[in-house]
């Protein structure tokens, strides 16, 4: 699977404190709606069921700007929009987390790749794997 989603808000804007409890900010909460609406399928056409066994998953990531971001505090956001879409179970079943910065676009943006583990094929230069090579 191959997905094309807006780019994530930072771990720092994901989480507020509010009556003494963590909560996902209303940032953490449009930006799952937004990739739910974009992977759920329309009403009537009946969706891929969630995937349930070891994964790996590519992230690639399009800053919307010349800031500097730490590329690990925009994987959790994007991992729990993932798994609340119903493209996955739960994230715990990646495996496999690779996440690569790439040149600025314009918005911003993630190709995100999800791939069922074993890897036939390596998910940076699309080499075939040997097998058993990675199990």
């Amino acid at each position: 699977m191959i997905a094309v989603l807006p780019f994530p808000p930072s771990i720092n804007h994901y989480w507020r404190k509010w009556n003494n409890r963590m909560v996902i900010s209303r940032e953490g909460r449009e930006y799952r709606a937004e990739v739910c609406g974009l992977l759920t399928a329309p009403a009537g056409q009946g969706g891929d069921p969630p995937r349930s066994g070891r994964l790996a998953l590519c992230m690639d990531a399009f800053p919307p700007d010349r800031r500097r971001r730490d590329l690990d505090n925009l994987q959790k956001p994007l991992l729990d929009a993932l798994q609340h879409a119903g493209v996955y179970e739960d994230d715990s079943q990646v495996d496999l987390l690779l996440s690569r910065r790439r040149e600025r676009r314009d918005g911003g943006q993630v190709v995100v790749t999800i791939s069922d583990m074993p890897l036939r094929r390596c998910p940076v230069c699309g080499l075939q794997l040997p097998p058993g090579s990675n199990n």
